[in-house]
């Protein structure tokens, strides 16, 4: 079977690892793919958003399914042109994309279906959102509301940090003309649970913990996710059922009544505050940098599981009991500005997963070309081995203008 992935970052690259392992997979490509992808897949020079060259290129080539990794490819409405074409595509339609397209859709969903989420209001004004600020207490947390890459969220510690944001996204437009999520601050640990969606059928991935902040101990600014592991000890079978009935089934089940069923991967980001697990956020679509931990842990054919999911199927999915955890390697600066280019060397020495990001080869060399450069991703019986197998292969790497948080997983051994 001949496969697409559509996209580039380290989700792309895990999603593509999975599938070269499924002896059905006789010919991956990947769009546009990078650096890493390509000793797997032939990439192809088609932007992720280019809808109607990625329906000709699959039809062209002969693609029998699809795979879509990036949130702007759903946002951009390509599974539904693929679907028009009669291609077998995994994804969510632009209408079902919405649950992570606009948090105020999401916000008004979980309401109305009785989903545990934190107290908000939407302004598009920004004297109106000042003053509703002003009138809370704070902490306060804001959203963008659309798409961000993972960037879009705030926590306002003081007024005039809630002031300046809510100026920078409703005044300056920093992503775009858009209105503001203003929701309630919540505490508790932050978890993910990604599930395969076919319509009210879903089947829930391995939970994880992604870290947000660029630096250790959860300071510094938000960014696309600076590491992730799992297995989660402080999360219960308990904690598991309750999410699993009252948030993930429920919105599955929500979006088949309002008449646009999900098919693909709906990801919670849930939190275990002391009023019970309740939802931080929706995303349409594979977690990233969780993926790259989860994925690892798939012993079933991966082939198998996207197709069943495309063909509205519940899938069977098996997974290993060993731990995952990956740390992410940026370049200094990020989430800020940050230079590109310099040389990396080294991951040839490395035993775990190297999963990249953004890299680019140049002269035959690889080099840094984003803000997140790759994922070290170790597997062992514990996740204690794990950790130290994760930082024993990044002293590995050598590169002048890259930085990692050095406490990833360390909240599972509180």
């Amino acid at each position: 079977m001949k496969v697409l992935v559509i996209g580039s970052g380290g989700r792309c690259h895990a999603i593509v690892e999975a599938l070269s392992r499924s002896p059905k997979a006789s010919k991956i490509y990947a769009a546009p793919g990078n650096a890493g992808i390509a000793s797997l897949a032939e990439c192809v020079a088609i932007k992720d958003t280019d809808v109607e060259a990625l329906v000709e290129f699959a039809k062209n080539n002969g693609v029998e399914l699809t795979v879509v990794g990036p949130e702007a490819s759903l946002a951009a409405g390509v599974v539904d042109r693929f679907r028009e074409e009669g291609l077998k595509i995994f994804g969510p339609t632009k209408a079902a994309a919405e649950i992570e397209a606009s948090k105020d859709f999401a916000k008004r969903l979980m309401v109305k279906y009785d989903v545990p989420t934190a107290a908000y209001a939407t302004f598009s004004d920004f004297d109106e959102a000042l003053a509703y600020v002003k009138k809370g207490s704070l902490p306060t947390v804001l959203k963008y509301d659309g798409l961000a890459a993972g960037k879009g969220v705030v926590i306002a510690t003081t007024m005039e940090e809630a002031e300046s944001t809510l100026r920078d996204m409703l005044l300056d437009t920093r992503f775009g003309k858009g209105s503001v999520v203003i929701e309630e601050f919540l505490t508790g640990e932050e978890f993910s649970l990604m599930c395969f969606v076919a319509g009210n059928k879903i089947y829930a991935m391995p939970v994880a913990q992604d870290h947000k902040r660029a630096y250790d101990n959860d300071e510094g600014p938000n960014t696309g996710g600076m590491g992730a592991y799992t297995e989660l000890p402080f999360i219960t079978k308990e904690d598991h059922d309750y999410a699993m009935a009252n948030i993930m089934q429920r919105v599955a089940d929500a979006m088949v009544a309002e008449g646009t069923p999900f098919t693909g991967v709906l990801y919670g980001g849930l939190m275990k505050t002391p009023q019970g697990i309740k939802v931080i956020e929706f995303n349409a679509r594979f977690g990233d940098p969780e993926t790259e931990v989860v994925l690892p842990r798939l012993k079933s054919d991966a082939v198998d599981v996207f197709m069943a999911v495309a063909n509205n199927e519940a899938p069977e999915a098996e997974w290993s009991e060993e731990a995952t955890l990956g740390i992410v390697l940026a370049s200094k600066g990020y989430p800020g500005d940050y230079a590109k280019g310099f040389a990396i060397k080294g991951c040839e020495r490395v035993e775990s997963k190297v999963y990249h990001m953004g890299t680019a080869l140049k002269d035959g060399e690889l080099v840094t070309a984003g803000g997140r450069v790759m994922i070290v991703v170790a597997s062992a019986p514990t996740l204690r081995e794990a950790q130290m197998k994760a930082r024993e292969d990044i002293a590995k790497i050598e590169c002048s203008n890259l930085f990692h948080r050095t406490d990833i997983g360390n909240k599972a051994f509180k």
